[in-house]
This record gives structure tokens, C-alpha cells and sequence, in this order.
């Protein structure tokens, strides 16, 4: 897939987080992991969407998109080489910079759905920080997900 191997979409809830420090816990109420739960499922639809456009900015460019996933992990990684041509950087650099100005058109989308949906931006990422360690968490948001 290609948005897993981005970093900017490799998770949902990183993609609003940008960050991987690990909040205390909190009680989360049976109403916001409802919330949660149906912000989730929305992102979910919007990393499909972001998924589909990535996929048509590398076709628009000429660029197989595992030719892209190459040459990204290789930027990514300092101790992978990858031999690219002028024209590989060149499209390369156009579908970042596409990437970039999607991420931003994403993130402004996903803000407003977390808003709309009942939670603010920080308490979302409270909840989407402490369900990476706490399974207590990660079983109810299952249970509602699956209602």
C-alpha cells in the first residue's frame, strides 16, 4: 500500500498527531469513544481518497508508484542508496511536492471532522495516544467500532 510506507499517512491517527509522545491517561467516557469511534471510521474514507489521489499524482508524473515507494524509502533512509535518473528526481520532486500540498488540504479536513464529530484536536490525540498503550482502550473502541 502505497500511503503506508509515507510517513505523513502511515497511520491515522498520526496523520492529525504528527507526534509519538505518549500523553498520562485519562478517562475517556463511553460518549467520546463513540465520537472517536465514528471520526475514526471518516478518516478512514479520507485515507482512501488521499491513497487514491498519491496514486494519480505519480501516474500523472510517468512514475510506477513501487519505482516512487523505492526512491522515497531510499530518500527516507540515509543508509539505503537508490540510483536514480534527472528525470526520476525531477518527477519525484513534483509528486512531494504534490503530496505536500494534499497533506495540507488533508489535515484542515481532518481537523474540521474532529471538530464536527464532538471532540477538540487535543482531546482526539489524547485518546489516539493513549489507545497505543492501553488495551483496556483499544477493546472498547473495537466493541463500538463494530456496532
Amino acid at each position: 500500500m502505497i500511503l503506508s510506507k509515507m510517513k505523513m499517512f502511515g497511520l491515522l491517527f498520526l496523520m492529525i498527531i504528527g507526534s509519538s509522545s505518549l500523553m498520562a491517561q485519562t478517562n475517556v467516557s463511553d460518549e467520546e469513544i463513540g465520537q472517536f469511534a465514528v471520526t475514526f471510521q471518516k478518516m478512514r474514507m479520507i485515507n482512501q481518497e488521499a491513497q487514491k489521489q498519491l496514486s494519480e499524482a505519480i501516474a500523472e508524473e510517468g512514475m510506477e508508484v513501487t519505482r516512487f515507494n523505492t526512491i522515497h524509502q531510499a530518500q527516507m533512509d540515509p543508509a539505503a542508496e537508490v540510483e536514480l535518473t534527472k528525470e526520476e528526481e525531477k518527477k519525484y520532486n513534483t509528486i512531494i511536492k504534490d503530496l505536500n500540498e494534499m497533506q495540507a488540504e488533508f489535515r484542515k479536513e481532518i481537523e474540521d471532522m474532529i471538530k464536527d464529530g464532538g471532540l477538540s484536536v487535543e482531546r482526539y490525540e489524547q485518546i489516539g495516544n493513549q489507545l497505543q498503550n492501553d488495551a483496556e482502550l483499544q477493546e472498547r473502541l473495537r466493541e463500538e467500532l463494530t456496532n
